[in-house]
């Protein structure tokens, strides 16, 4: 919320003349203006400029493991051998998995 320090500000007066039951009135008020929106509903209607990538290719350059890589038995990305933690019954763990 952006701050306006321009602003004149209240006094403790000021503050302390806000009773109780004002406040819970302004609370309920503010309360009872919401409505439920559904969130899928309201996102369908925005358009975001320059976001039409329809007749977009990614292309990327896919290497086959190397000899000097595994493939973690949990998360299943290739690591470098450096990366390996532990190897047990043949399936190797990287080291952010064993952590």
């Amino acid at each position: 919320m952006a701050t306006d320090y321009d602003a004149p500000r209240k006094t403790d007066d000021d503050l302390s003349e806000d009773s109780i039951e004002e406040l819970k009135s302004r609370r309920v008020d503010k309360s009872s203006s919401s409505v439920d929106v559904d969130e899928t509903e309201q996102a369908e209607g925005f358009e975001l400029p320059g976001a039409d990538l329809s007749g977009e290719e990614l292309s990327v350059r896919v290497l086959p493991k190397q000899a000097d890589e595994f493939t973690c038995g949990r998360c299943f990305l290739v690591h470098h051998r450096s990366q390996l933690a532990k190897e047990s019954n043949g399936v190797m763990i990287c080291t952010e998995c064993a952590a």
